[in-house]
């Protein structure tokens, strides 16, 4: 592949990346704009503010897709692991930072585990199931991201052990995605420690 060939995919996986599923699905429900429900955020959590169980599954799902469909794409043309990484880190740069939005998106966890399910199914499982856990025992959504997006470099670099394969590349963009990921939920993070955090309505 040309080296133009390759700043078209980071581009086209940029834009799917933009694309606010969330904003879209509420918009279209007649829900008015999720913006102005909740915490303002597109993704899923803040969808199932609205109350409908649904719309917050289609955007869980749409969101995730938005990480899988570019990343598997830069693995059928043979791209190299960096190249496939650079790829998935695109996607989620575009669901953070949405032309669409003027730069204000989501916070990435949905396009980032799409990312890691199509880059390794058995960590991005194992970092889907430490998430529901997570997620069961402390009722955060937020707590539950930052404890699986900390666990999958783990992951990966066990899965690494135990197959005796290469995965440095892979481990260090799991870091860096997870640096950006503790920058979207700085708030968060402020809540949590404050005991304000909210917790995941069971509706």
């Amino acid at each position: 592949m040309s080296v133009y060939s390759y700043y078209t995919l980071y581009l086209f996986a940029y834009l799917i990346g933009s694309i606010p599923f969330g904003l879209l699905f509420v918009k279209w429900s007649g829900g008015g704009d999720i913006r102005e429900i909740g915490s303002g955020n597109i993704g899923t959590t803040n969808v199932l503010r609205t109350g409908s169980k649904k719309l917050a599954a289609a955007t869980l799902l749409a969101d995730a897709l938005k990480g899988t469909i570019p990343t598997i794409f830069a693995q059928y043309l043979g791209m190299g692991e960096a190249a496939v990484c650079g790829v998935a880190a695109a996607a989620i740069l575009g669901h953070v930072f949405p032309l669409w939005l003027g730069f204000k998106g989501g916070k990435g966890i949905a396009t980032a585990l799409g990312c890691y399910l199509a880059i390794n199914p058995l960590v991005g499982l194992a970092c889907l199931l430490t998430w529901v856990v997570v997620a069961k025992v402390f009722r955060l959504s937020s707590l539950s991201a930052l404890v699986a997006f900390f666990m999958a470099p783990l992951y990966m670099a066990l899965y690494g052990v135990y197959f005796n394969l290469a995965t440095k590349t892979n481990i260090i963009f799991m870091v860096i995605i997870y640096v950006l990921i503790l920058w979207t939920h700085r708030d968060n993070i402020r809540k949590i420690i404050k005991g304000e955090e909210s917790e995941i309505e069971n509706k």
